[in-house]
Parts: structure tokens; sequence; C-alpha cells
């Protein structure tokens, strides 16, 4: 299996930019230069570099480096969705961020990417009914990063949490392709049900920063929900809701407000509404 991996880095275009930017940027710091070696340039393989640099990040005195990399590199090695997705994930990062301006950048820095990275390892831990390791993912990446998803949770691919502080996301909660969602937001439960209780996101939606999902509900493809939202109930597709509790104010605005970005509501009448 690493020796197709290798052989198919050659035709990688992602890994190729990302080991491109890195001696770019080495030869721009130089001091940074063991950190871009020993994170991209010693690694023949996007793959062997995630795993590096996901067991780099969440190695502790409770579990050394060594057999994280191990855990990370068999999943990755075992499941190829998982690099797929990440790769994914950075190329949505790029488009989206005007801050991401290389490949680069987030599998060095940018904490929302490897959170969600982490959790894609404990996900595929979960997967082969290996709970309590997978729990102990969810805690390092809950306490390195400041974002804690439950490893049965069911995420998708090109996703982008920006800045990304203090995320959860539950249990049973399910985030389709193409999500983005900034800072402070919930994808959580309304109190102690069991089974499924957490929300069930589409494809293409957009969640501004501090935003609340709570209970089973599904937010419809394509639909936004306004910065600082609490969503109670189900939302059609290609509508943007805003409130506490969230009511639609509007349509969505665009096809695709995950990768636009455009968090203004612009919705004309909301001020006769209110008067109403």
């Amino acid at each position: 299996m690493a020796h197709t991996r290798q052989k198919l880095a050659e035709f990688d275009p992602v890994w190729a930019r990302i080991a491109q930017e890195a001696k770019a940027a080495i030869a721009e710091e130089p001091l940074l230069g063991g950190l871009v070696h020993s994170s991209v340039l010693h690694h023949d393989t996007f793959e062997s570099a995630l795993a590096y640099r996901i067991s780099l990040k969440l190695t502790s005195n409770e579990m050394p480096e060594q057999i994280l990399r191990e855990i990370c590199d068999k999943a990755l090695d075992s499941d190829s969705a998982i690099g797929l997705a990440a790769r994914a994930d950075i190329v949505a990062v790029s488009d989206r961020d005007p801050a991401c301006d290389r490949f680069l950048l987030p599998l060095l820095f940018f904490k929302g990417f490897q959170a969600i990275q982490a959790y894609r390892i404990a996900h595929w831990l979960w997967e082969a009914g290996r709970y309590d390791l997978a729990r102990f993912f969810q805690m390092r990446a809950s306490e390195v990063f400041g974002v804690d998803i439950h490893p049965a949770a069911r995420i998708g691919k090109g996703i982008m949490i920006d800045h990304a502080h203090s995320i959860v996301i539950g249990e049973t909660a399910v985030v389709g392709d193409n999500v983005s969602m900034l800072h402070s937001v919930t994808l959580g439960g309304t109190g102690k049900e069991e089974e499924d209780r957490h929300p069930k996101i589409s494809d293409g939606v957009l969640i501004g920063a501090g935003a609340k999902v709570l209970g089973n509900i599904r937010v419809g493809k394509c639909s936004r929900i306004a910065a600082g939202s609490v969503v109670l109930e189900e939302v059609p597709p290609c509508k943007t809701v805003a409130g506490v509790p969230a009511r639609i104010v509007g349509e969505a605005g665009c096809d695709q407000p995950s990768v636009s970005m455009d968090q203004l509501l612009g919705v004309r009448g909301t001020e006769s509404d209110e008067e109403e």
C-alpha cells in the first residue's frame, strides 16, 4: 500500500503544490527550515506528512508521538477517502479564506483544518470499534485546537472551519460536503435525549459565527445561517435564517453560499416586519 501511495504522489497536484510552496517558504524564511522540512519535505506523500502533523500536534505525556503516528499512518493507509477528503478541505480553505494564499498554510498553521483531520482519524477508529482510542483523539483535539467533534459524527469533504474556536459537533450530527462554518458554532442537542438527537447539515451550507443549531433538525442544501442565530426548526434549502430563535429572512442569495462566504443579509423589508 505504501509503495502504491508513493507512486500516486507523482500524480498528486495538491501534494506537488505543497512541496513547491514549502521550498519557497524556506527560501523566504530560513528560520522555519526545520519545521517545514520535518512537516513536508521529509515526506514522500501527502498522507505521510498529514499523519506526522496530526501526531505531532496531539502528542502529550499520556500518549507518545510515535504511537499516534502509527495510528494515523494505519488509518490513512487503510482508507484512501481520508486523504482525499483532506485534500478537498485544503482546496476549500484556499478558495474561501482570503487569509490563505497557499496550500501549505492549512497543513502547517490552520487549526480548523488540523482539527478536522484529527476528527477523521478518530472517526476511522470509531468505525473500527476502537471507541476509547477514538475518544482520546477527541479529547486531545479539543484540548489543542478548541474544537470538540464527537468521533461518531459524520462529516463530508470540502469543509472549512474558519478561526475554529469553540466549535462543538455532537455524536449524531451529520455535515455534508462543501460546508463552511465560523468560530463558536454548535451543532448540539436540546437536552438529555438519546439516539438521533443532533442536526443534519446538508451540502453547501454556510453557518455564521456563534450560530447554534440544536436538535435533530435538517438544514437544507445551500442555506445560510446568520451569525449568532439559534436554529431550532428545520431550514428549507436555499434560504437565509437569522435571529433567536431563527426564522427565514430571505433567500440564500447565491447558488453556493458556503463558497461565496457572503454573510451580509441584505434583506429588504426586515424593519417593517419587525414593526408589525
